[in-house]
C-alpha cells in the first residue's frame, strides 16, 4: 500500500485556504503533521484525514461523538 502526500498548494487548495496560512500554522505548532524534506514541505493524506477527523463538529463546541473502531484479533 502506496502512502499517499499532498503538497502545501494540494492542502492549501483541500482546504480553501492560502499557502501561507498553513506556513503560519507550521510555525505554531497548528495543523496536521508534515513532513519536511530539504526545503519540500509533505503532508501524508492519512494525517490530514486524522487531522480533519479530529476538528468535526455537529455544533459549536460539539465534537462528533465517533465509536471506536475495534481491530480483529
Amino acid at each position: 500500500m502506496a502512502i499517499e502526500h499532498l503538497s502545501q498548494k494540494q492542502l492549501a487548495q483541500r482546504w480553501g485556504v492560502k499557502t501561507c496560512t498553513l506556513e503560519r500554522w507550521r510555525q505554531r505548532g497548528i495543523g496536521p503533521l508534515f513532513l519536511k524534506i530539504n526545503s519540500k514541505v509533505m503532508y501524508r493524506l492519512e494525517d490530514v484525514e486524522s487531522y480533519e477527523n479530529a476538528h468535526h463538529f455537529q455544533g459549536t463546541g460539539q465534537p462528533v461523538q465517533r465509536q471506536e473502531k475495534k481491530s480483529c484479533q
